[in-house]
């Protein structure tokens, strides 16, 4: 195990014992520091908002069933600015290494979780994820990785974002851990049920063709009988736009009383972001709000009770370090118009390596309907616990 990665926060570790044997007995993990630990501070990503926090008198819901199943916590990681993005870099404390791809960046904003979990310095890893922040970063760093129902896991003691979109979500290099993880979690045992596979033919129409080309190439043989569908029907810039309106809304109604107080440094990019958030008026979200109430109908009812959507988890492999402004800004525009899908109707998506392009990792996700979680990562651990299933 290697902790010279960046990934974790600086100064001594935050180690905690377990607090009871169980199921992950023998297992470390790391926290994204967006959530809390009792007895330190969760400073966000940025220096100003750490600065004005207390230490935590307890922790979030999450960590304390995990060290109540035997795990222990083996240190709290670095985080992009109060997860504005998903690229996984840190004006102020870095950029953690993809260490399957060390030229490229790891994906944000659990970016330090997904660096621990690819280097092997834990087994498992909690991150948060609104728009795609544990989902692109296992993407990138070539992991695992579960976005689970909206609501299914306390929020209590979580650093708020965009409420109505986030979650807890976790890491992990292989599908039976992130399973194990899962049923502590979700206080749930996986089970296995008939599943019926939709290729969403726009989604992959989204990625960059060689992303497509190599995903499709790879499909398990259960996915191959798949139904094709088409997910957006030609409206994908409304999808897109919607996620826009409504998570920037709520991310200023939350923070703008602090930025307006504070001042507070933040990156260039993040500054840009928290300025677009400013100018989304009630009447944005007038517009906006039906059009997701709709996606929140429709995907239930097009899914089922056994439906899985299957769809690229990025568009892109691992963006490089160097990357281009009109790089970035495509890559946000076609990533966030796949990652919006499960955040508008809050569905479980969990993401799974599947080879590479250009020797970095590209992912393919697949996504059930509300409150299937357990059984969507049955599916995948049955699938892809073989091994050689993800190698290039």
């Amino acid at each position: 195990m290697t902790r010279s990665t960046g990934a974790f926060l600086d100064g001594s570790p935050i180690v905690r014992a377990p607090s009871h044997p169980g199921s992950l007995d023998g297992l470390d993990f790391a926290v994204k520091d967006l959530i809390d630990v009792a007895g330190t501070i969760t400073g966000a990503g940025n220096p100003d908002w750490r600065a004005g926090q207390q230490p935590c008198d307890r922790s979030a819901e999450a960590v304390d069933r995990l060290l109540a199943s035997g795990a222990r916590l083996a240190g709290k990681t670095v985080t992009d600015e109060l997860a504005f993005s998903l690229e996984g870099a840190n004006a102020h404390y870095g950029t953690p290494l993809n260490p399957r791809a060390p030229d490229r960046l790891p994906g944000g904003s659990s970016s330090g979780s997904a660096s621990a979990v690819a280097s092997h310095a834990v087994d498992f890893a909690l991150g948060t994820d609104t728009g795609g922040s544990v989902r692109i970063p296992a993407s990138f760093c070539g992991l695992y990785g579960m976005r689970p129902s909206h609501g299914r896991i306390p929020l209590d003691n979580v650093f708020p974002f965009a409420a109505s979109y986030d979650t807890i979500g976790w890491l992990a290099r292989d599908a039976g851990t992130l399973l194990r993880v899962g049923e502590v979690l979700l206080q749930e045992r996986a089970e296995l049920r008939p599943a019926r596979y939709l290729i969403a033919t726009d989604a992959f129409a989204l990625a960059d063709q060689d992303v497509a080309e190599a995903l499709m190439r790879k499909l398990p043989e259960d996915f191959r009988v798949a139904e094709t569908i088409t997910l957006y029907g030609g409206t994908g810039g409304d999808w897109l736009e919607a996620y826009r309106v409504l998570q920037g809304a709520e991310i200023w109604q939350r923070h703008a009383d602090w930025i307006r107080r504070t001042h507070p440094r933040f990156g260039e990019a993040i500054a840009a972001r928290f300025d677009d958030a400013a100018t989304i008026t009630a009447a944005d979200v007038a517009r906006w709000q039906p059009f997701r109430e709709w996606v929140r109908g429709h995907l239930p009812d097009l899914l089922g009770a056994d439906g899985l959507l299957i769809m690229p988890t990025s568009p892109t492999p691992a963006l490089s370090r160097s990357a281009s402004p009109e790089e970035i800004g495509d890559f946000y525009r076609r990533a966030l118009t796949l990652t919006c899908v499960a955040g508008h109707a809050g569905l479980p998506q969990v993401t799974i390596p599947l080879g590479t392009v250009g020797k970095a990792p590209i992912g393919l996700s697949v996504i059930g309907a509300p409150g299937t979680d357990m059984a969507v990562l049955a599916q995948v651990a049955r699938i892809f616990c073989l091994p050689g299933v993800g190698d290039d």
